[in-house]
């Protein structure tokens, strides 16, 4: 855990203070003594965290912070080095404040009030005097994540720094409260455009605007690429393809394709902030990162009816909280990155079946032969639990039990003996080049392409990467055509 600077501590402190109010005012079930005794519990959290963890210095800590010695800070602060171990500055400032708490209701009992309330003992605590402005002590790297060589960032000056920027600037694009306007302003850092989904329904394409990008890409080249997804994860890899992704379910006895419900959408500010806290940023720092690379669509993008309005409440209230952006560099790799349990364990499920297990982006695909197809009937029901767990939901529509005698497909592609393209794909494709050479490509161009050559070159590379025999009849049919000057 990096450390944080003396005024990043201030700002946390009042954000907690800020956000704990809040939830005071918005729910009878709080009370104010909770609040004070949280905000004191993060108080001393943040004292207890400089120092050196020793049962001692604890004690010295609670001392320091309410200005006297506690007669109950010798039992509270054996009992917190007990339950923490050698792991003490591993934890979060608020994981030591919640110990804390829990502690100081066994501990403190006879120090309460005289309400006799037992159920809150915490409550007699005194006021705080002093507040911690010195960094909390860093803990030694792990071995996995020093192998990363991951940039040094210790706090929000460095990152911005690193990224060449102002502070100023990373709170004007880290923050997100503009969104709220119900109109398209030149303030937001993004521009949206609604697409069509081949199966149905509406996409919204959020595309960062210049400098955001530019932020975006390079947290995604010299910091995101530099961790690893899960080896079942095919999309958005170097190296990876939709073809590697459909290969590993060549010629088995049965393929079970699944898809996962909004993918980016459903993951979300908390998830992003966790992983970047877990790479040994400090929180502040995280939060910045996170917020950086996530997005919260504007009211105004859902009020055209023939648009974002025919959207379903659920993708809504998604795409309106903070949520990966599809249209971000970052939120592929990061998308990866946070599907790594979901991968492991539907890795495991599938080994367990003597099956394999592959996904592409949001694509889930599994195969196997004799032992898998027995369980398959029943398989999706496991699948759909441990995506749910996992913070994903199955799109059980798309759901697809291809067995041996039909065709099996995988992210389009034919995979019942090898990979390969569609028939159908391959002889409309054919066709197509035919026509062009015989009666001109102005006239096969229906569909209105701006670049029709170009769209053509990118069909016939797509085939090459599939069945590179069928690619070199089409691109003799190609080099047949006559093209304009």
């Amino acid at each position: 855990m990096f450390s944080t600077s003396p005024h990043e501590r201030r700002c946390a402190t009042a954000q907690d203070s800020s956000r704990i109010t809040r939830l005071v005012e918005g729910s009878p079930l709080l009370s104010l003594r909770m609040t004070i005794a949280k905000l004191t519990a993060l108080a001393l959290a943040d004292t207890m965290l400089a120092s050196d963890g020793s049962v001692d210095k604890l004690i010295a800590a609670c001392s320091r912070v309410f200005g006297a010695p506690q007669p109950w800070a010798p039992k509270l602060c054996a009992a917190l080095s007990e339950r923490t171990g050698r792991n003490f500055h591993y934890f979060s400032r608020h994981e030591i404040a919640d110990i804390l708490l829990q502690l100081l209701g066994h501990v403190v009992g006879d120090h309460d009030d005289d309400d006799g309330d037992d159920a809150q003992p915490f409550i007699a605590l005194p006021p705080v005097r002093r507040y911690c402005i010195e960094q909390p002590i860093r803990p030694p790297q792990d071995e996995w994540s020093a192998a990363l060589v991951l940039p040094e960032l210790p706090t929000v000056g460095a990152l911005a720094a690193w990224l060449d920027e102002p502070v100023g600037a990373l709170d004007w694009f880290a923050d997100q409260w503009r969104v709220e306007s119900g109109q398209q302003s030149r303030l937001q850092h993004y521009h949206y455009r609604w697409v069509p989904k081949r199966s149905g329904g509406l996409r919204l394409i959020e595309i960062p605007k210049a400098r955001l990008r530019r932020i975006q890409q390079k947290i995604l080249r010299q910091l995101l690429d530099r961790l690893p997804p899960h080896p079942a994860a095919h999309g958005f890899r170097r190296g990876r393809s939709c073809v590697t992704h459909a290969a590993l379910h060549a010629g088995r006895r049965i393929v079970i394709r699944m898809d996962l419900k909004d993918f980016f959408p459903s993951i979300q500010y908390s998830r992003i902030h966790a992983l970047f806290e877990k790479l040994g940023y400090s929180p502040t720092v995280a939060g910045t990162l996170a917020r950086i690379c996530v997005n919260r669509a504007p009211r105004g993008v859902f009020r055209d009816p023939m648009e974002g309005g025919s959207l379903p409440w659920t993708e809504r209230q998604a795409l309106k909280s903070h949520h990966l952006p599809q249209g971000s560099p970052c939120s592929p790799a990061l998308a990866n990155l946070c599907a790594y349990r979901l991968d492991m364990r539907l890795q495991a499920l599938a080994q367990s079946l003597g099956a394999s297990y592959s996904r592409y982006a949001d694509d889930l695909a599994f195969s196997g032969d004799q032992d898998f197809a027995r369980t398959a009937e029943r398989f999706h029901i496991q699948v759909a639990a441990i995506a749910l767990e996992e913070g994903f939901r199955i799109h059980h529509r798309k759901t697809r039990l291809m067995r041996e005698g039909t065709r099996q497909q995988v992210t389009g592609v034919v995979v019942n003996a090898h990979p390969n393209i569609a028939r159908d794909e391959y002889d409309r494709l054919k066709a197509t080049l035919t026509n062009c050479a015989r009666h001109g490509q102005a006239t096969q161009n229906r569909d209105g392409h701006p670049d029709f050559r170009a769209y053509l070159v990118g069909r016939i590379s797509y085939v090459a990467m599939v069945n590179a025999n069928r690619a070199l009849k089409l691109k003799r049919l190609f080099d047949a055509i006559a093209w304009p000057a």
